[in-house]
């Protein structure tokens, strides 16, 4: 992950864009003219659709993106042109069309429940020149980029001829061209380097009824071998991801939970261009892609997702080395934002863990009962031995915090080096701070920023200074 949030790839993505429209109201009676519902509209949105979505997703992975595409000379072509300069996305590459209709979907949502979706669009193919104008424009730049994409959404830009002439560009120039692919035919992408089909498209693009391992593996291998795919890939849903170069690998789904599917596959392409153009391998890039697709079904909507919110998703999965949960004031403090954002009860406790315990295990794990995100502070090797004495800690702090940021209990690991974790709580203000049952009747250091105190008995007979005494005989 680091490697990831050190990387800018520049990305070209080629397709289908649109504008989607929102116009979110109430309705509290039904028309006189005609049986229909009244909504009165209170807030109206937009945000990019079609392979717009993807750029959203590779923008919030860091990617620096290119569109290229066809709109039409009217005024949702501006809109959308304006949309894409917001995010900087360079649209220099848009071709405008004469006579065309740019894309555009307005869905009318009352009392969280869509009435009516009305659209204006052309879907007919774009003219040749279109093509021509769009291919001369990437020749001259297509060594510059790490990936290009080709997100089709059966709009008519991605014709054969574009489909082709992009490849062949691409491929001159050592550039892997990823395919989200639409219809039933998908001779027009031959000689990218993979698509993303879900089982649904590929079913029916090979004619394959995928219901078991030998009818997946088949399915890929056609399409490897029809398709002149350089690694073959189906997206399974809750299945995960598998893929074929020269033996089916499948990479199982981490989602915990399914509130929507909405630009699902969007995710899946952008995650997977993201790593790709990183270096990672396949094997890599597939569970990358199943982390972030993860993340964007637990929300609702056509939703995008950054590398931090993967970052976190996977430690809560328990799937990251210990080093994933150790985190700085800074981090911890962004990480809270999210937490808080997104109406997740922070906890908080810290200590010194010297020599880890079931003591300190079963006082942890009831901490973190307490919410939905546990944050421990550890107090360094100079803070220990200013309250324990000269010779502690017995374990130095980064040996201290690996082994505790791999408890399952235990979220996030806190350095600090005060003798005091006040500052700490300040920053976090936790909804419930965690100290252990001898404090009962004391002042709590951090209460003050806290939204309760519970205090957690140990267990009798456990502790390091016990632990320590034993070893040495005493």
């Amino acid at each position: 992950m680091k490697r990831l949030k050190n990387f800018t790839p520049k990305i070209l993505v080629v397709g289908d864009l649109m504008i989607d429209h929102y116009l979110w109201g109430s309705c509290e009676r039904i028309s006189p003219e005609a049986p229909v519902q009244v909504v009165d509209i209170s807030k109206e949105t937009t945000v990019l659709g079609g392979a717009g979505n993807v750029i959203n997703n590779l923008n919030a992975l860091g990617a620096k993106v290119s569109v290229s595409s066809v709109i039409g000379d009217d005024d949702n072509g501006v809109e959308l042109i304006n949309m894409l300069n917001a995010i900087d996305v360079d649209s220099s590459n848009l071709i405008v069309q004469k006579g065309r209709n740019t894309s555009k979907k307005s869905r009318i949502i009352a009392v969280s429940q869509q009435i009516l979706r009305y659209d204006k669009e052309s879907k007919n193919e774009i003219d040749s020149e279109s093509v021509r104008k769009i291919i001369d424009l990437i020749s001259s730049e297509i060594s510059s980029y790490d990936i290009v994409i080709l997100s089709d959404y059966g709009k008519g830009v991605l014709t054969p001829e574009l489909c082709q002439g992009v490849i062949s560009l691409a491929n001159k120039n050592n550039v892997k061209v990823l395919v989200d692919p639409k219809g039933s035919d998908f001779s027009k992408y031959k000689g990218a380097y993979l698509l993303t089909p879900n089982k649904k498209e590929a079913i029916l693009a090979t004619n394959i009824n995928i219901k078991d391992e030998g009818s997946l593996k088949e399915a890929l291998v056609k399409l490897k071998n029809e398709v002149d795919l350089d690694i073959s890939l189906i997206t399974l849903s809750e299945g995960g991801i598998a893929t074929y170069d020269s033996e089916v690998k499948k990479f199982p789904t981490v989602a915990k939970e399914v509130f929507d599917v909405t630009g699902a596959g969007d995710t899946v392409i952008a995650s997977i261009a993201f790593a790709l153009s990183a270096g990672k391998s396949i094997e890599e890039t597939a569970s990358f892609a199943n982390l972030a697709a993860g993340v964007v079904v637990g929300k609702i909507g056509s939703a995008t997702v950054t590398l931090e919110e993967i970052e976190e998703y996977e430690a809560s999965l328990h799937k990251s080395t210990s080093d994933a949960h150790i985190k700085s004031f800074e981090d911890i403090a962004q990480i809270v934002n999210r937490c808080r954002a997104s109406g997740k009860k922070v906890v908080f406790t810290n200590g010194c863990f010297d020599i880890l315990h079931v003591g300190h295990v079963k006082y942890l794990q009831e901490a973190k009962s307490f919410g939905d995100v546990l944050i421990v502070g550890l107090n360094s090797d100079e803070s220990v031995s200013r309250l324990k004495g000269p010779t502690r800690p017995v374990n130095i702090a980064p040996d201290r915090a690996y082994i505790l940021a791999a408890l399952e209990a235990v979220d996030f690991v806190v350095p600090f080096e005060q003798d005091t974790p006040h500052e700490l709580i300040k920053m976090i203000k936790p909804d419930t701070l965690v100290k252990g049952g001898d404090y009962k009747g004391k002042d709590v250091v951090g209460t003050e920023f806290a939204g309760e105190l519970k205090l957690v008995d140990f267990v009798n007979g456990k502790s390091t200074t016990k632990t320590i005494q034993k070893i040495q005989g005493k």
